[in-house]
C-alpha cells in the first residue's frame, strides 16, 4: 500500500479559490463583467513596452525590480527603498502571511473580505477570524474586538470586495491606532486608484512601522494577465519580504509593461474618469429598476435582488444575453450579483438586459 507524504496542517482545509467565469457554452465572445478588468485594457505604451522586451526574453530579469520601483515612487511620491513588487498584489500578501503568521497565530478579516485572506492563513498553519461586517461595510469597532495577543496579521480591502464600500479615512486613521505593535494591518488597495482622494493607506504607512499597503496592476491599469503588483511598508518590513520572495518572481516583459503602465498617466486617468461616470449610470440604472446596490468606491456594483432565486434568475438572463457577471454566495451574498464597470456601451447593455428580465420594457 502506497502512502502520500502529509501535507502542513490547515492546506486540506482550503476550498479551491474560483475566479470570474469566461465562458458561456454557446455563446461566442460573450461579454465578460466578472472579473473586474479594465474595459478598455491596457496602455498602448505597455502593449509597445512588452513587445520590446519580448526581444530579450532569453536574458534573465532584473532581481531589485529598480526601475519598476522607482516610476512607482515616482508617481505616487514614495520612497523607492520601500517598495518591493511581486507576481500581483497576491503573492505580497502570501509572504506576508509565511513570513509573519503561523501555527498559533490568528489572521482577522472581515466577514465579506477577499477569500483568499482565508487561503492565505491556513496556507501559513494560522489560525483564520472573521469580524462580521455592518450593512456591507467593514466595522472598525468589530475588527478591534476581535484583536487578541494572538493576532498576527489583519486583512483589510479598502475599497472592499465584492461590496465596493469604503472606509473613510478617520476609521482607517482609528484602526491603525488600536493594532498593536506586533501585529501587521495590511491595506489591500487592488481598487484604491477608483476611490476619488484615496492614497491606498500611504499616509498610514508613513505613520505607523506596522502598517503594509498593496496594490495592484492587475484592475485600473488592464495587466491581470502578467501579473504585476506592489507593496509598501516600513523598510524592516520591506527587508523580510525581500528574504522569502524569489529572486526572479517578475519575468522581463512583466517588468517593463508595468513600468510603462504606471508612466502612463493620461491613459490611467481617462479610465479613472471614465468608470467614475459609468459606475453612476450603472447606479441609478440599476435603483431605477428596483435592484439595490450601495455607493461603490471600486470599479464594480453589487447588485442585490429580492433573495436567491431570483438573483440566480437573473444571472441566467444576462447569461442568455451574452453577459457574464459574479455570482458571490462564497462571500456571504447569495442574492446579489457582483456587475463590473464596463464601456458607455457595456453599461447599456447590461442595463437594458435587466430591464428586459423585470419586464420594464
Amino acid at each position: 500500500m502506497t502512502t502520500m507524504p502529509r501535507p502542513q496542517p490547515g492546506i486540506m482545509d482550503i476550498a479551491l479559490y474560483q475566479g470570474g467565469a469566461s465562458k458561456i457554452e454557446g455563446q461566442k465572445d460573450p461579454l465578460k463583467l466578472s472579473s473586474n478588468e479594465n474595459p478598455f485594457g491596457c496602455s498602448p505604451l505597455a502593449s509597445a513596452a512588452v513587445s520590446a522586451a519580448a526581444l530579450g526574453m532569453h536574458r534573465y530579469p532584473s532581481t531589485d525590480h529598480a526601475d519598476l520601483r522607482a516610476a512607482i515612487a515616482g508617481v505616487h511620491g514614495l520612497a523607492a527603498e520601500r517598495i518591493i513588487c511581486g507576481v500581483g498584489s497576491d503573492e505580497l500578501l502570501t509572504l506576508l502571511a509565511m513570513a509573519f503568521a503561523g501555527p498559533g497565530d490568528e489572521v482577522l478579516y472581515p466577514e465579506h473580505g477577499f477569500s483568499m485572506y482565508r487561503i492565505f492563513a491556513l496556507s501559513a498553519g494560522a489560525t483564520p477570524v472573521t469580524a462580521p461586517e455592518k450593512d456591507r461595510r467593514v466595522d472598525v469597532d468589530a475588527l478591534i474586538a476581535r484583536i487578541t495577543d494572538r493576532t498576527r496579521l489583519i486583512y483589510i480591502a479598502n475599497p472592499a470586495n465584492p461590496t465596493g464600500t469604503a472606509l473613510e479615512s478617520d476609521d482607517l486613521a482609528r484602526l491603525a491606532a488600536e493594532v498593536p505593535s506586533e501585529c501587521l494591518l495590511v491595506l489591500d488597495g487592488a481598487y484604491a486608484e477608483f476611490s476619488e482622494g484615496y492614497d491606498g493607506g500611504a499616509a498610514l504607512v508613513d505613520r505607523h512601522p506596522n502598517v503594509v499597503m498593496t496594490r495592484t496592476f492587475s484592475k485600473l491599469y488592464g495587466l491581470g494577465g502578467l501579473r504585476v503588483g506592489w507593496a509598501y511598508a516600513a523598510q524592516d518590513v520591506i527587508d523580510v519580504l525581500n528574504r522569502v520572495r524569489g529572486p526572479f518572481n517578475l519575468s522581463t516583459v512583466a517588468i517593463a509593461g508595468a513600468k510603462a503602465a504606471m508612466l502612463d498617466r493620461a491613459f490611467a486617468q481617462q479610465c479613472i474618469q471614465d468608470n467614475a461616470e459609468q459606475r453612476v449610470r450603472l447606479t441609478g440604472g440599476l435603483r431605477q429598476l428596483g435592484i439595490a446596490c450601495d455607493d461603490s468606491a471600486a470599479n464594480f456594483v453589487l447588485a442585490r435582488f429580492a433573495d436567491e432565486d431570483e438573483a440566480l434568475a437573473a444571472d441566467a438572463h444576462l447569461k442568455s444575453s451574452g453577459i457574464l457577471v459574479r455570482l458571490v454566495k462564497g462571500y456571504g451574498f447569495p442574492e446579489a450579483l457582483r456587475i463590473t464597470v464596463g464601456s458607455a456601451e457595456d453599461v447599456t447593455r447590461v442595463l437594458a438586459a435587466l430591464a428586459a428580465f423585470r419586464g420594464a420594457v
